[in-house]
């Protein structure tokens, strides 16, 4: 048996023809720039997140950039984050040309926010906690530490459309929710997509202006600012993914909570809950990532067996060659640095099948029958 990590043809295929049928529409009215669909998508995915305002924009980390623009964080600004995520969320805070400050993770992936105040100074303006694998960071603490130091809270949601914390959506706590729509997102265009949530009207006026070329309106400049506009026609096919997103992500759920049930005390599994806590978690599971002491040899041992595997992310933020002006080494983060030895992500996307989840489970059982 053969199991992709990912197959975005098989996820759009039961849609394609209303998928066509929008692109149709747009093609037919003439309007491909912040049309009919956009609006409509905006609405919806206001009411999907739980905000008041969303504002699509060309991609995810366009929407960071945004954002950390609307709050005026640029030069001589702090901004902390983990330095475990998809290198987009440092680079948008380098491209602002504020510095990043990057606090450890705890063994869920998540910034551990028992490490933030320490790092905080008068430079620090906003903390930027990544929702990795579509789980929740600690929000409860993280709006704590938010309120006792005046500082900003930008979610990058990129991984986690739909993920819930104490029953609320991500993307409605902070100051902005910043999400990508990339293809292999929970909630993906057939392109480049993100978009921007939250609740205060004022700043939603500000990042209507910042990804529009700075524009009150035509010919009326009142900001410098760049293009980041969410194509209509990408909209109009967002408009229809969006109503499947309950759908895929409880079937995410679903596939995630099988490979738990079957490989605890094999491997350390990723649990839908925050470790001593009753705090109501609920995880999207954008990656499976589980860890061992044995993850080379196993993605080799599922490679071989048809099963494609990843990891996410073989080489930590604050050791990528272009981080070198940020001057960190290994051991800086002790934990981002144990866990980028250990952690392997399995196949989870809706359309695997049955057969197919079985086949990853035992597969991997197979090869700890003899460890």
């Amino acid at each position: 048996m053969k199991v992709d990590y990912i197959n975005l043809s098989l996820k759009n295929s039961p849609i394609k023809s209303d998928i066509l049928k929008e692109i149709e529409k747009v093609i037919d009215s003439g309007w491909y720039i912040n049309g009919p669909s956009n609006e409509i998508f905006d609405r919806k995915f206001a009411k999907l997140a739980g905000t008041k305002y969303a504002v699509g924009v060309a991609n995810g980390m366009d929407a960071l950039i945004i954002s950390l623009k609307a709050l005026d964080i640029g030069v001589g600004d702090e901004v902390i984050t983990p330095p475990n995520s998809y290198v987009a969320t440092t680079t948008a805070i380098m491209l602002v040309g504020a510095k990043p400050v990057f606090v450890d993770v705890d063994d869920d992936l998540n910034i551990n926010t028992d490490l933030i105040e320490s790092k905080i100074t008068n430079k620090t303006k906003a903390i930027i906690p990544v929702h990795l694998t579509g789980k929740p960071a600690k929000l409860d603490k993280l709006l704590s530490i938010s309120k006792k130091y005046d500082i900003s809270i930008i979610e990058d949601c990129a991984q986690a459309v739909g993920a819930e914390f104490n029953k609320k959506r991500v993307g409605s706590f902070g100051v902005f929710g910043c999400f990508s729509l990339h293809p292999l997102k929970n909630l993906g265009a057939l392109g480049d997509g993100g978009v921007i949530t939250s609740n205060d009207p004022d700043l939603y006026e500000k990042i209507k202006i910042l990804k529009n070329h700075g524009l009150a309106e035509r010919g009326k400049c009142v900001l410098w600012s760049s293009n980041s506009r969410l194509d209509n026609i990408q909209a109009a096919i967002l408009n229809v993914k969006i109503n499947e997103i309950h759908k895929w992500n409880n079937r995410r759920i679903k596939i995630a909570e099988y490979y738990s049930s079957e490989l605890r005390g094999l491997v350390d599994v990723p649990l839908n809950k925050i470790k001593n806590s009753s705090i109501d978690i609920k995880s999207v599971y954008h990656t499976y990532i589980i860890k061992t002491n044995y993850r080379d040899e196993l993605k080799e041992f599922l490679f071989n067996n048809g099963i494609d595997s990843k990891i996410h992310y073989p080489i930590p933020i604050h050791l990528q060659e272009a981080s070198k002006s940020l001057n960190h080494k290994i051991g800086d983060f002790p934990m981002t640095d144990k866990l980028t030895n250990e952690i392997l992500s399995l196949p989870v996307y809706p359309e695997l099948t049955d057969s197919q989840i079985e086949f990853v489970a035992q597969t991997t059982k197979n090869f700890f029958k003899n460890k």
